[in-house]
């Protein structure tokens, strides 16, 4: 066996190219550029947050709407209940269906469902932090959204609150009060930035530790106790380099592995001189949306 051996599942990893429909609200210049969200980049430690607009990140799933259908982040449609989608503006909305701090997984089944279960999403809350594709900075579209969503009075439907933070120090004390509630970070929009699609400097993610997601080439052999499963998956990182990641696994994972082609998600301490990520440690497999 190499040391590296290849899986025998495929799942191809591509970028979707899709557009969603129009709505009355969305310039037209903004609509065409709609075929993907917009993606925070790392916000790096001691920098001052002036400027910023600072939120909760809240871990659960992106969802957008756009006036007439909600989809996922990869474009694919939502199976939401009439209900849910009769009840939300014509304004573009971009959030997260949530339940709650650490109830990922609960959200991430009820929301896959071909048939929506109403008992469940009745305990979901759509977490609002955008109004995508338009033109204005983003403090001009956070008050759109804080009125559209005001004069629905939906209990489930709620705007995620921003706040001015001050200062570096102010910043940290911020993320920790969230973290030491089950939080799992913050999230920083410039406030003059207008909407773009894609990863972006205007819109920055900070944790206590920082993460990334690398695609699966293959499969280490384990050793040891681990003889016979996987003993670590074969990444590439964003930036095309290669390292095998270990830490972390199950020995549900080891005995089942991501396919080769799926992105997983690791968080990491700092980087080695050569840029791999240092002590990483795997977190989840990415969602495919």
């Amino acid at each position: 066996m190499s040391m590296f051996a290849q899986g025998a599942r495929l799942r191809v990893s591509r970028r979707h190219v899709l557009l969603w429909g129009a709505s009355p609200w969305l310039v037209s210049a903004a609509a065409a550029e709609a075929e993907r969200v917009q993606l925070a980049s790392v916000w790096q430690q001691g920098r001052s947050p002036q400027g910023y607009l600072v939120s909760e990140k809240f871990d659960g799933v992106r969802a957008v709407w756009d006036g007439q259908v909600l989809r996922f982040r990869s474009g694919r449609l939502i199976a939401a209940p009439n209900w849910f989608l009769a009840a939300l503006p014509p304004l573009p909305l971009d959030g997260e269906l949530w339940m709650g701090r650490g109830q990922f997984d609960r959200v991430s089944g009820a929301v896959r469902k071909a048939v929506p279960d109403d008992v469940e999403w009745r305990a979901l809350k759509y977490l609002v932090f955008d109004a995508w594709g338009r033109a204005e900075p983003f403090a001009q579209r956070v008050r759109l959204v804080d009125q559209a969503i005001a004069s629905l009075a939906q209990p489930w439907l709620m705007a995620v609150q921003h706040a001015n933070v001050q200062s570096a120090a102010a910043l940290q004390t911020r993320l920790q009060q969230v973290v030491d509630g089950g939080g799992e970070g913050l999230v920083l929009h410039h406030a003059d930035a207008p909407w773009q699609a894609g990863r972006t400097d205007a819109v920055f993610k900070l944790k206590p530790q920082n993460d990334e997601e690398g695609q699966v080439l293959g499969y280490q052999a384990g050793k040891g106790r681990f003889a016979g499963l996987t003993g670590a998956l074969l990444l590439e990182t964003p930036q095309g380099q290669r390292f095998a990641l270990g830490s972390g696994l199950t020995d549900a994972l080891r005995r089942d592995p991501p396919p080769v082609g799926a992105w997983v998600t690791y968080r990491y301490r700092d980087r080695t001189p050569s840029g791999l990520p240092r002590f990483a440690s795997f977190l989840r497999v990415r969602d495919t949306e």
